[in-house]
Formats: C-alpha cells, structure tokens, sequence
C-alpha cells in the first residue's frame, strides 16, 4: 500500500560548464542544491542537463538526483530520475525513484514526486512505497 507526503523545499542553482553535444552544439548543465522540509527531511544534489529549441517556449531536461536524509523516521539515500519536456508553454514532468536505488532504511523504496512552484515557493507532493520481497 502506498504512501503520500507533502512539503516544502528550498532550491538553489548553479551553473556547470555546458555540455558539449557535438557540432558546436552545446546544452546548458546546472547543478541544484535542495533542502526539502517535513516528512522528507533530505538535502537533495540534482545534475540537470537542458536543451533549447528555436521555437520559444519549447525545450527539455533530464536530471539524475541524489537525496539523503529522512523520510518518515526512515533514514538512507536514494536517487530520482527527472524527464521535463516543455511543449509551447505546456509543461510535462516525469520524477521517479531509481528502481533499487534505496540505501539504509530505505532499501526497496519507489515512488514518483510532483513539483508544484506557487508564488515563487517550491513544493513537493512524494507518493511511496517499499518493495516486499516474496
């Protein structure tokens, strides 16, 4: 059975040199440095990679995630995978937990995260569970 929480985190960015994509093609590489608050009490380390097309408002990103702390009294590591396609304005984001990727207490965790950005305020919404091994 799964598991739902929700909170608030706080994110800062870097940037990392661009990604050399050949032709003289380059995307942008940043680097996100996370605090998430509440039932998932974590630091998250996020290395995005972002292509820009011509047409405004269209592009895209992939991200691998690290996130280490707590989450409900369960403490370890695990890892997200962000796909983020931007169609003419209209957004989509795929985020789910690295299948076996739990470390500590939270060895067999999965799930997919909502990011919500309200009033320039970060949100999470994390739905969860544990594998049970047969």
């Amino acid at each position: 059975m799964g598991q739902q929480v929700k909170g608030e985190f706080d994110v800062k960015r870097s940037m990392e040199p661009a990604c050399d994509m050949g032709d003289g093609v380059e995307v942008g590489h940043f680097r996100f440095d996370k605090r998430f608050h509440g039932d998932l009490d974590a630091v998250g380390v996020v290395h995005m990679l972002a292509a820009m097309t011509p047409v405004e408002n269209s592009a895209a990103y992939v991200a691998i995630e690290r996130i280490s702390g707590t989450l409900q009294g369960r403490t370890g590591t695990f890892f997200t995978q962000h796909n983020g396609i931007m169609d003419r304005g209209a957004p989509t984001l795929s985020l789910s937990v690295v299948p076996d990727s739990g470390t500590g207490e939270l060895a067999g965790l999965s799930g997919r995260m909502a990011i919500d950005i309200v009033d320039g305020k970060h949100f999470y919404t994390f739905d969860y569970s544990f594998r049970t091994e047969d």
